[in-house]
This record gives structure tokens, C-alpha cells and sequence, in this order.
């Protein structure tokens, strides 16, 4: 039975990292229309009200035990968040990923120098390997010194964090509460962008590169679909993510996460006709191995 559970789990999860791979590709169109502030309003809102749909007929209990916790923690999520969609306008999702995928490499470290955690020799070894990995992916060196290219890397970071407050403040949340914290957290960061883009006078760039610098404009059709698809499917995945963490072993579980690399990358290719060079595969593959590895002692100590 155990190890039916195992399998569901890591099925769920796979099947979370194909949704959200699949659906974060389209931020890229929806850039082209939208800005990244009101973007995220209109997703928050829209997941807000879903969530408390669910709370009124009693699927979700959304009340927190403890406010400020679960308010600080969304708050670091909703910053890696932004960063990591403000990234997709600019860089294929592949490097984006792979910049939040830095988060467990944070997560050693912060827990080493803050936290007293003890880390291992073979911890510190993956996570060297995680690193050149991430830089393969990242290339940032391509056209010379490129520091766009190391943007992703600080939603890892705000990831990271995001994620010791997790284990450090929010046990025995509900998942749903600190999911609506999040939205709620995403929500406020997207109308002060908003409000501040929509009134700072200054020229926007037209398509996707104004994505950072674009206010409130009236979504044309598509931008409107599209912002529904991302803030539905990004709902039911993280659902799906809950779900497999309740049925499986978290440090086993986390591994699977690790296929939102090769699943976005493969819809950006299927999509969109994004090429993935095997030198960005290889990174990828040292970055799954990395986390892997991490993940497991991780559980092991």
C-alpha cells in the first residue's frame, strides 16, 4: 500500500510540473498585451475568489493559525513569483526554471551560515554540481558578461526562503491558507506595480519587452483568456502539488519537481518551436541530479 501511495504521489506531481510547464509558456504572449503588475492582480484576484468559493461550501479552510507566519511566508513567495514570470517576458522558460530551481542550493547555504544546519560532504558536492548546472543552463556568458541571464537565480533565492519559513513558522497550516496568503501577498505587490506604472509617466516598450514597465491597459481578448487559463491551471496544479505531498514522503516527493526543467523546455519546443540545445539539457540533467541527491540526504539526516 505504501508503495502504491509512493507511486500516486510521484504521478501527481509529475502531472502538476506537465500543467504548470505547459501553462507558464504562455506568459510570454500574454506580455505582449499585459503588464506584469496588472497581470498579477488579475490572477490573484481571480485565484482569491476561487479559493474562498471553495471555503464557502466547505472544501478549504483558509483561517490560519498563525497570520503573521503565513503572511511572511507568502510574501517571499509571491517576490520569487514575480521575478520568475517578470523573467519569462526575456529568457526562454527553460533558463527561467532553471534560475528557480537554484532554490535548494539557497536553502543549504542559508541553513548552513543562519541556522547552524549541519551539511555533509556530499550535500556541499551536489550542490557545486547543482550550480554548474545551473550556469550551463543560464549561459550567461553567451554574449559576453550577460546579468539579465543571472536574474532567475534571485527567485531562487526569495524561493528559498519562502521555503525554510515554511518548515520554520507554518507547521500545521493548512496548505489552502498559505496558498491564499500567497495570492494575497501577489495580489498587493501587482496593484502598488500598478498604480505606480500607471501614473509614472514614462515610455513603455511595445510587445513583450514593456512587460516590467506596462500599467493598466484593457486586456484585448486574448490577453484576457490567456490570464484565466494561467490563474485556473496554475490553481489546479498547485493543487495537485498539495495533494502528492500529502500522499508521499516530502524529500522524495520534492525530486519530481524537478520536471518542470525538461517539461517546459519540451513545450516551449512543441509550442512555440523553442530549440533546447543539449548543452542546456546536460545542465538540466545535473540540476535534477543535484536536487535529487540534496533531497535525499536531506531525509537521510
Amino acid at each position: 500500500m505504501s508503495g502504491n501511495r509512493t507511486l500516486t504521489a510521484a504521478g501527481t506531481i509529475c502531472l502538476a510540473m506537465l500543467l504548470l510547464g505547459f501553462f507558464d509558456n504562455f506568459v510570454v504572449l500574454i506580455a505582449r498585451d499585459l503588464g506584469l503588475w496588472q497581470f498579477h492582480l488579475m490572477r490573484a484576484i481571480m485565484a482569491v475568489g476561487i479559493l474562498v468559493l471553495l471555503s464557502w461550501v466547505g472544501r478549504a479552510r483558509l483561517n490560519p493559525i498563525r497570520r503573521w507566519a503565513v503572511t511572511i511566508r507568502g510574501g517571499f513567495a509571491a517576490l520569487a513569483m514575480l521575478i520568475y514570470f517578470g523573467s519569462l517576458a526575456f529568457l526562454p522558460i527553460g533558463q527561467v526554471a532553471a534560475g528557480l530551481f537554484t532554490a535548494p542550493l539557497w536553502v543549504l547555504l542559508i541553513g548552513a551560515l543562519f541556522l547552524g544546519e549541519p551539511v555533509g560532504l556530499t550535500r556541499i558536492s551536489a550542490a557545486v554540481i547543482g550550480f554548474a548546472g545551473v550556469l550551463i543552463v543560464l549561459d550567461p556568458f553567451a554574449n559576453g558578461l550577460d546579468p539579465v541571464a543571472l536574474v532567475p537565480m534571485t527567485a531562487g533565492f526569495f524561493y528559498a526562503i519562502g521555503g525554510i519559513a515554511t518548515r520554520q513558522w507554518c507547521e500545521g497550516e493548512s496548505a489552502l491558507s498559505m496558498l491564499l496568503y500567497f495570492f494575497l501577498a501577489l495580489g498587493l505587490f501587482g496593484l502598488i506595480g500598478s498604480v505606480v506604472m500607471t501614473l509614472w509617466v514614462h515610455e513603455v516598450p511595445a510587445g513583450a519587452e514593456g512587460f516590467i514597465l506596462r500599467g493598466v491597459v484593457w486586456p484585448t481578448p486574448i490577453g484576457w483568456g490567456l490570464t484565466v487559463m494561467q490563474a485556473v491551471g496554475s490553481l489546479v496544479a498547485v493543487g495537485l502539488i498539495f495533494k502528492g505531498y500529502q500522499m508521499g514522503d516530502a524529500a522524495q516527493v520534492a525530486i519530481y519537481e524537478y520536471l518542470l526543467l525538461p517539461f517546459a523546455a519540451g513545450w516551449g519546443l512543441v509550442l512555440f518551436g523553442d530549440p533546447v540545445p543539449a548543452r542546456a539539457i546536460f545542465g538540466m540533467v545535473l540540476i535534477i541530479a543535484s536536487g535529487a541527491i540534496i533531497s535525499l540526504r536531506s531525509r537521510a539526516t
